[in-house]
């Protein structure tokens, strides 16, 4: 099996590149999806988040995501202390699922901080979804409804495009000139062919 991380800023257009990957028959874990639920659902998690910020960080048993967010976006070592406590447990939970999707010779994982969580290590393969930062404000603020100084400001808190770029093996170029349906298939038939030379 071949695990591929699909990664790239905000707006760039990830679920897009894995709505692709789905249509050609590729399982693709949504790592942002599944931390909402394992935040909630997981005892580790939950008993790890109340004991370090506190038992009012749930209400009726769901993580209160504005508390949550006010927490650790505003002081770097709660988050990271956050980040600390919930992405080994994503990952368990990754390979738990890779083990039920084992008759596919590709699955796939989307999340936005693949590589700050240092997912990328435990893939076979790393995409990078590229988009010009003006295409990417507009369609966030069209998206979100909110200004484009605002998406900027989420952009700067995040990895810069050329690092993630140089820790990937591939790049998709999502600038509405260049065919993402072309690009995606390409690239699973490289991985595929890869596979079978590997075998």
């Amino acid at each position: 099996m071949i695990k591929i991380g699909i990664t790239g800023g905000i707006g760039s257009g990830k679920s897009t590149v894995s709505t692709l990957f789905k249509l050609h028959g590729v399982p693709v874990y949504n790592a942002d999806e599944e931390t909402k639920k394992l935040n909630n659902n997981s005892p580790i998690i939950r008993e790890q988040l109340i004991n370090h910020f506190g038992e009012d960080l749930y209400i009726n048993n769901v993580l209160d995501k504005k508390k949550f967010a006010n927490i650790i976006f505003n002081d770097a070592k709660k988050l990271e202390l956050a980040n600390s406590i919930i992405h080994p447990e994503v990952l368990k939970h990754f390979i738990g699922w890779c083990e039920k999707h084992s008759n596919h010779t590709i699955v796939a994982l989307e999340a936005a901080i693949l590589i700050e969580a240092n997912f990328h290590n435990y893939l076979d393969k790393v995409v990078v979804v590229y988009s010009p930062l003006q295409v990417r404000v507009e369609r966030v603020s069209k998206r979100d409804k909110i200004t484009a100084e605002m998406v900027e400001n989420r952009i700067k808190h995040q990895m810069p495009e050329s690092e993630k770029i140089g820790l990937s093996d591939y790049m998709i170029i999502n600038d509405h000139r260049s065919s993402l349906i072309k690009q995606v298939e390409k690239l699973l038939d490289e991985v595929a062919n890869s596979a079978k030379n590997t075998q």
